[in-house]
């Protein structure tokens, strides 16, 4: 495992050192992909108990990190994703013994026939290889990444964030212990140099070593990987989430599921930014869903007077914090226009009674995931039963919505003969 330098080294040595660590990654891949489930349960449960008995090295290394953070002036939104506690880290070995729980994808057979010259074919779940992840912040994904790949037969390169690399040396050193003592190759999980942009440009250009990266965190970060991106990558998790309440919404109800997705956990990204209330309710309904928001301490902005004025950035700001827009829109047709200008794809809901409009919404709206009734906050891997996620993919191709197992394999068909051969 790399430890962070006190001199940021050339960017050309850390290139050499990511595709190095790369190669031993693909390496230790081909082993992982022969794992029984019973042996890869046994690690991950194993990891699980290791990370909670060695919790306050765990806490004592993320103290380092989280005054570090303090010291430069790091937000309150980032230090809550960085900051790990007793719960926390429980809850980082729950989602290890969640994934263990969970069927094993590798080998399971998708399709499946036999043609009329007797071949028999077989398309089944295969690991993807080795999965680079780079991430922000939070070092609860570097045990979630690493128990998601393991499960699913994948080596995996994990790339934090310079704020979180002693909060993340300590969990990877955990993890590469228990894989060296279940008799596998700690390569299976490594930790890449955080020091300097030069590691993501190198994971993200590995291209026949790395098999997939996928980027979590803001905008910013994500688009920056796909843009340098050789190896084929995921985007994650930029969540410009609305709330649209419908004219023949519950008002109460609205409300507390507003102020649910809004305050539970502001900085993550399936947090709503932005309420669209109906303009044949907004009379009545703009003035107590703005009450109830700063009641929570929530500041609102928008168009409406006493509101913070709203400025174009407002309806496209993923605020992560206990801020959010306020527009009144006209109708379902109102509320599809202002999220397809401004949305990201993540996760959308609408309050109603009306079945009709709930249906037109859903059928409409570009998101992957959509919530009737109910908050933004339930898209999540481990909501949805898939375990500790991977990430949301806000993208159409290879994966979209929370991304559990079955996201980190792919397929290959077996064609099983006697003698056939193609006629010319």
């Amino acid at each position: 495992m790399t430890a962070v330098p006190t001199v940021a080294p050339s960017d050309e040595a850390v290139a050499h050192e990511v595709r190095a660590l790369a190669r031993r990654a693909k390496t230790a891949s081909r082993e992982l992909a022969l794992l029984s489930a019973a042996h890869k349960n046994a690690v991950l449960l194993a990891a699980a108990q290791k990370i909670v008995a060695k919790s306050d090295d765990i806490i004592a290394a993320n103290a380092v990190d989280e005054a570090a953070g303090a010291a430069a002036g790091m937000s309150e939104s980032l230090t809550d994703r960085l900051r790990l506690n007793p719960a926390r880290i429980d809850a980082v070995a729950s989602g290890l013994r969640q994934v263990a729980a969970l069927a094993d994808p590798v080998g399971e057979v998708v399709d499946g026939r036999t043609l009329p010259n007797g071949l028999k074919l077989r398309q089944q779940r295969v690991p993807l290889g080795v999965v680079g992840i780079v991430y922000e912040a939070r070092p609860n994904v570097t045990v979630d990444g690493f128990g998601l790949a393991f499960k699913s037969g994948n080596a995996v390169l994990l790339r934090g964030s310079a704020s979180a690399a002693r909060s993340n040396e300590a969990l990877v050193r955990l993890v590469r212990e228990t894989l060296a003592e279940h008799g596998l190759p700690e390569d299976a999980a490594q930790l890449l140099p955080s020091a300097s942009h030069a590691s993501v440009t190198a994971l993200a250009q590995a291209r026949g070593l790395v098999d997939v990266i996928i980027p979590r965190g803001g905008a910013g970060l994500i688009n920056a990987v796909v843009a340098q991106a050789t190896v084929p990558a995921i985007e994650t998790g930029v969540g410009n989430c609305h709330l649209f309440v419908h004219a023949a919404a519950d008002l109460d109800q609205a409300i507390a599921i507003l102020l649910n997705a809004k305050t539970r956990r502001p900085s993550v990204c399936n947090t709503v930014e932005t309420v669209l209330v109906d303009r044949a309710i907004a009379d009545e309904a703009a003035p107590k869903i703005i009450a109830a928001l700063r009641g929570a301490g929530v500041t609102v902005h928008g168009d409406l007077p006493g509101l913070v004025p709203a400025v174009e950035a407002d309806w496209a700001e993923e605020y992560l914090s206990l801020d959010i827009a306020l527009a009144v829109v006209d109708g379902v047709d109102g509320a599809l226009a202002h999220i397809e200008r401004w949305g990201t794809g993540h996760t959308e809901a609408i309050v109603t009674k009306n079945l009709a409009a709930a249906d037109e919404f859903t059928a409409r709206v570009d998101a992957a995931a959509v919530m009737v009734n109910a908050s933004t906050a339930f898209t999540d891997g481990e909501q949805f039963g898939l375990g500790a996620e991977i990430g949301i993919s806000t993208q159409k191709l290879h994966a979209r919505g929370p991304m559990g197992l079955q996201a980190l394999t792919s397929t290959k068909w077996v064609v099983w003969g006697d003698g056939q051969v193609r006629p010319a």
